[in-house]
């Protein structure tokens, strides 16, 4: 693990404990449908929606029949919901009728259904399934890029360097501590710099400043 990306590492391991993934699920059934849906929308906004949204669809197969227009009246709050309902929809077809009605646990699997990108695929193998992998969200990359742990211009190779730079058996805590970092403290407009523990890696305040 390089160094500094260690130190990193057990600073936000004291600050943040085992931390988890804040959406509500009780299922990877649905947990893959909240990571689609949280797609530039908090989870906040989203364990509202799945709330109901689990009560009319409890499973694969009730969602794969679902109509577009009731299902996008329910997600209409989480933003691009017009897209979103025709993925959840089609994606539930998917498992349905590729995989046998079970979410699959490998990543190039999981890539091949609709709204399933790298980083959903990465969020669902790592805490659906408890497997090592590094999801970049928007926290995970800024906070990388501030940090210069993972200098990248696009989240791909943001995933990349940090696969380099983290030991496997951490990848899956490291994500959720940056993910946390960067929506509590390091946020993206005014960020938390005063009193912030990782202030002296930062390549942000060093500018700021």
């Amino acid at each position: 693990m390089h160094k500094i990306t260690n130190e990193i590492y057990d600073i936000l391991y004291k600050k943040f404990g085992e931390a988890k993934c804040e959406l509500d699920f009780k299922n990877n059934y649905e947990l893959i449908v909240a990571v689609i849906l949280s797609a530039r929308c908090t989870d906040k906004r989203v364990n509202i929606i799945t709330k109901d949204l689990f009560k009319k669809y409890p499973d694969v197969n009730s969602l794969a029949n679902a109509k577009t227009e009731e299902l996008e009246k329910m997600i209409y709050s989480c933003g691009f919901y017009k897209n979103k309902a025709k993925n959840l929809i089609n994606m539930a077809n998917d498992v349905v009728n590729k995989y046998n009605g079970e979410v699959p646990s490998e990543f190039e699997d999981l890539t091949t259904l609709a709204g399933v990108g790298r980083k959903t695929a990465n969020v669902v193998m790592a805490v659906g399934f408890s497997k090592q992998a590094i999801a970049v969200d928007t926290h995970v990359f800024r906070v990388s890029n501030r940090l210069e742990i993972a200098k990248s211009k696009n989240p791909l190779e943001c995933e990349k360097t940090l696969q380099k730079n983290v030991e496997k058996e951490k990848w899956g805590q490291f994500h959720h501590f940056l993910v946390l970092f960067g929506r509590y403290v390091c946020k993206s407009q005014n960020p938390m710099c005063d009193g912030c523990e990782l202030s002296s890696f930062c390549k942000y305040k060093k500018e700021k400043n």
